[in-house]
């Protein structure tokens, strides 16, 4: 008599596959992450964009009869260096998806260096006063003159914060890019030689036929 175990047998569900679900799990994270990356990226320099062209410092300077003329300077005229830094970030987001391999993690570095670069000089730019100072001598016509009462916005470090999104967009793009897609990847060809389909022959037509004697076929071999 053979031995009977009271203990039911596990059951094997067909539909969970651990390698499946591993694959779909990391399936999700790459498109999370690169929605995250696309989205920290484009919002970060449309931020820095904007806020260098808001009023970063306010001041006066004095003119002859004693009066105070006011003055103003944006981001780009107290630093260029966050405008410009947005723009190659945005260069730098979209070039992640159009190459591969050791090219993608050189791009992504540029992503994450230039939102770095940005939040650094929009925060030394938050104190600066030389631009303000360059437009009393312009208003002024004294090249000695220099600001007064002079107070700074809010807008450096809102750029600072846009520059910093795209730092995080660049993190991301180091540690996942790899998985990402690259732009165009379906319509690439693998380099095989694809075979050339015979046209089709009508023995109706004589056009066709002296097509296919000209290319040294037989015209009635598929008869």
């Amino acid at each position: 008599m053979g031995y009977v175990s009271a203990v039911p047998p596990p059951r094997t569900d067909p539909a969970a596959d651990p390698e499946a679900d591993a694959a779909a799990a990391r399936g999700g994270g790459s498109r999370r992450s690169v929605a995250a990356a696309l989205l920290l990226g484009a919002l970060g320099a449309t931020v820095v964009l904007l806020a260098s062209g808001r009023t970063w410092a306010r001041g006066t300077a004095a003119a002859a009869g004693g009066d105070a003329l006011p003055l103003a300077a944006d981001g780009r005229a107290v630093t260029g260096v966050p405008a410009a830094l947005a723009i190659v970030a945005l260069a730098a987001l979209v070039a992640v998806f159009a190459v591969r391999g050791r090219s993608r993690l050189l791009v992504s570095g540029l992503l994450a260096l230039s939102g770095l670069g940005a939040v650094l000089a929009a925060l030394a730019g938050a104190g600066d006063r030389a631009a303000l100072d360059d437009a009393a001598a312009r208003t002024t016509a004294d090249t000695a003159a220099h600001a007064a009462a002079l107070t700074h916005t809010a807008w450096p470090y809102v750029a600072a914060a846009g520059a910093f999104l795209i730092l995080l967009a660049g993190l991301l793009a180091l540690r996942f890019g790899r998985s990402w897609p690259a732009m165009g990847g379906r319509y690439e060809r693998d380099g095989t030689p694809r075979p050339r389909k015979a046209p089709v022959v009508d023995p109706d037509r004589p056009e066709d036929l002296w097509k296919a004697l000209d290319r040294g076929e037989d015209p009635t071999s598929g008869r």
